[in-house]
């Protein structure tokens, strides 16, 4: 199924904090799971670049996701078409994927927990560089959520975790490509020096 999906990020510096914010809101709680997503690349290394995302996602279901760019971007959001549909067999689905030409180019954690506030979801994200809130719903409902919670709109961020993940290993140099808790667990470093690189301009 094709949906619109339309969201924006913040940089949290207290989970616990907005946790309490989100839940004061009347948002319903849906539970926390641990993602391991896996995306998948063509043999000329092109769909990154052209602002797609083949993945398939492990969250106690399977999930092969597509996202594609939109018609019409609007700079104030990250907007993309997505194509989701649920997979009884992981490692078969990677087999097809591979057998069509695609190879899993990187790995990407995180904790997800997950609000419901009327049809919009509100996502506090545990990744292994940050945490981070995101709002997904239409344009409306996400600014008064955005105001509602006390967050500033002018510090919104609508680049991927992917995108902000590079941002950072080149910044510090990492010799990884995969964003596991793994791979950081001995790396040092404050990700808050980096959000106003994230944040939309």
């Amino acid at each position: 199924m094709d949906a619109l999906e339309i969201e924006v990020k913040f940089h949290i510096s207290s989970v616990s904090a907005l946790r309490d914010a989100v839940i004061n809101s009347g948002a319903l709680h849906h539970g926390k799971v641990f993602e391991e997503n896996i995306r998948f690349e063509n043999q000329d290394q092109t769909l990154q670049g052209q602002g797609i995302l083949l993945r398939l996602r492990r969250d106690g279901g399977n999930v092969l996701t597509l996202k594609t760019k939109t018609e019409n971007p609007d700079p104030s959001f990250k907007i993309h078409h997505e194509f989701e549909v649920l997979v009884s067999d992981l490692d078969t689905m990677q087999t097809i994927l591979e057998k069509l030409g695609f190879y899993p180019a990187q790995v990407y954690e995180k904790w997800r927990e997950t609000f419901c506030l009327g049809s919009a979801e509100i996502l506090i994200d545990r990744l292994p560089y940050g945490d981070f809130l995101e709002i997904e719903g239409d344009r409306d409902q996400i600014f008064r959520i955005t105001q509602m919670l006390g967050l500033d709109w002018n510090r919104r961020i609508t680049m991927n975790y992917l995108d902000m993940f590079d941002i950072i290993r080149k910044n510090e140099r990492l010799k990884f490509h995969d964003v596991s808790f793994e791979n950081f667990k001995d790396i040092r470093f404050d990700a808050a020096k980096y959000v106003s690189l994230f944040e939309t301009r």
